[in-house]
């Protein structure tokens, strides 16, 4: 991946307060988006590289959601949540939209495709603190490797590898546990609808 461009390998700067910046990058500060980017670009990669499985579109993708950032950082409401769970949704949105858009593309030939689905903010916010609601509920049936495995990966974008030498577990525990996690989880929240 270092060779690759259009990629930074970053370090995550240990008491970065995301909330903090983004709210200074709303103020339009540079440096803060800049800080911001470098805190939580690693994490919106991984994620947009799940979903669309293609670098360069992840790549496209993560772009796509940092300038989506520092377009509506003003629009941030922090008493609906945590500025890093905002952007990764923005970042799960976009790349569920850049995979959806792939798929119409290929059953289409001749028809014209939409570049981009419209979100409703309202009725998205109400659906997203809802959501909110039922997830942070669901993660307190989790063990805790599963919910520490599941936020290392899930929110943080670290692969099986990276979150087993950082929970210091053997691979296929770490595999197993999340694989659980992830179960129990979609069992909890389609019971939750």
């Amino acid at each position: 991946m270092a060779g690759e461009p259009g990629l930074r390998l970053v370090t995550s700067y240990d008491g970065v307060d995301v909330d903090v910046l983004v709210g200074r990058v709303a103020r339009g500060d540079g440096q803060a988006f800049e800080q911001l980017y470098d805190e939580l670009s690693a994490a919106v990669y991984g994620l947009a590289r799940r979903v669309v499985r293609d670098p360069s579109r992840a790549e496209d993708v993560t772009q796509d959601v940092f300038l989506e950032v520092w377009r509506k950082a003003a629009r941030f409401d922090s008493t609906l949540g945590r500025a890093r769970t905002w952007v990764m949704t923005i970042a799960h949105r976009r790349a569920v939209d850049a995979v959806r858009r792939n798929e119409a593309a290929k059953r289409s030939d001749s028809h014209g495709v939409p570049d981009e689905v419209s979100h409703d903010e309202a009725a998205d916010r109400v659906i997203a603190a809802e959501e909110r609601g039922a997830v942070r509920d669901c993660l307190e049936t989790l063990t805790e490797l599963q919910l520490e495995s599941v936020r290392l990966a899930y929110f943080n974008g670290y692969t099986y590898n990276e979150v087993a030498t950082l929970l210091d577990k053997p691979l296929p525990t770490i595999k197993t546990r999340m694989r659980d996690g992830l179960i129990r989880l979609r069992d909890c929240l389609e019971g939750a609808r």
